[in-house]
């Protein structure tokens, strides 16, 4: 069993390597946090929900002698409804394509049903190493990062997954974040960087600004609404006879609910909880974006958006 923690030796080697890493899990196991923290900027949506991530989004850390391309998938799990079913999809074709695959399991959680269902698919893929990562090291005791680091270990014995690494890591805590960068390089190809110096991801801006609204509406909601939000930006337009100092970017958006009795949820009394998702979501989009935003957001009713193909390919599925 190879566990990792932090030490201060560099690799010799002076050759660049570049490629892709997915990180899978069950839902809620990280995923997009270690994404956000490798990458040192906010790329994928981070939600306290489980289920939040529907769009591949690949961060990009850069090293000076390698490019590693982060690709975030959803969750895998047992679907029930036809989006869960494309969202598997999309997670077994990510795997099919990347250089390597880290398997986020929490700290924090025994190892369930989920977890071997998803150690059990890694095992029939033959070719891509695999690096366990044991996430959210910060909620749990020496005694109990330990025994989780076995049951991990043992997980992989009994179902024939070969890791390459075990790792520790806290991505609050920034706790071996780097180190988890300089075990996945060496396991990439040697070639070019993909990407220019200076690019974090590669989503268009407005499906980054979409997940950053459909975050914030997550967020106001708690447990009021499953995952019936879906947001698409109709269009982002610079607005006209702004002075050169002093620039506005219009944005309209809209949020899909499923069912017209969720509206008054999302909108909220006097329309306060959609005017707060508003503000929250201008700033950080403000903040992607580097210009002041004027934000326009209307809720509309996409009938069992879900289960319906052709509202699934409308939004973006």
């Amino acid at each position: 069993m190879s566990v990792r923690t932090q030490s201060s030796e560099q690799p010799a080697e002076a050759v660049h390597r570049a490629g892709f890493a997915c990180f899978v899990g069950r839902p809620n196991a990280g995923k997009s946090t270690l994404t956000n923290a490798l990458v040192g900027q906010k790329v994928a949506i981070t939600s306290n929900r489980p289920q939040t991530t529907r769009h591949t989004v690949r961060g990009i850390v850069h090293r000076p002698d390698a490019q590693l391309i982060l690709v975030d998938t959803p969750g895998l799990h047992k679907p029930r409804t036809l989006l869960g079913e494309r969202l598997n999809d999309v997670v077994r074709a990510t795997w099919a394509e990347v250089d390597v695959i880290g398997f986020c399991l929490p700290a924090d959680q025994k190892l369930g049903p989920g977890d071997r269902f998803i150690a059990k698919e890694l095992a029939g893929i033959k070719r891509t190493p695999k690096v366990a990562i044991v996430t959210k090291t910060d909620l749990v005791d020496s005694k109990a990062l330990a025994e989780q680091l076995i049951a991990v270990d043992q997980l992989g014995r009994e179902l024939g997954v070969d890791w390459a690494q075990i790792v520790p890591v806290s991505a609050v805590g920034a706790k071996q974040v780097d180190l988890l960068a300089d075990l996945l390089i060496p396991l990439l190809p040697e070639g070019p960087a993909l990407y220019p110096e200076g690019d974090l991801t590669d989503e268009p801006e407005q499906v980054m600004v979409a997940e950053l609204i459909r975050e914030a509406a997550l967020e106001g909601v708690r447990d009021e609404l499953p995952h019936s939000i879906a947001v698409v930006v109709e269009e982002m337009l610079p607005r006209e006879d702004r002075p050169a100092d002093r620039p506005l970017l219009d944005i309209h958006a809209n949020v899909y609910i499923e069912r017209p009795s969720q509206k008054g949820i999302i909108i909220g009394p006097k329309g306060k909880r959609l005017k707060d998702v508003g503000i929250k979501s201008r700033k950080q989009i403000e903040a992607l974006l580097g210009t002041p935003v004027f934000l326009d957001l209307h809720v509309k009713v996409a009938k069992d958006w879900q289960r319906d193909p052709k509202q699934l390919r409308r939004l973006g599925f």
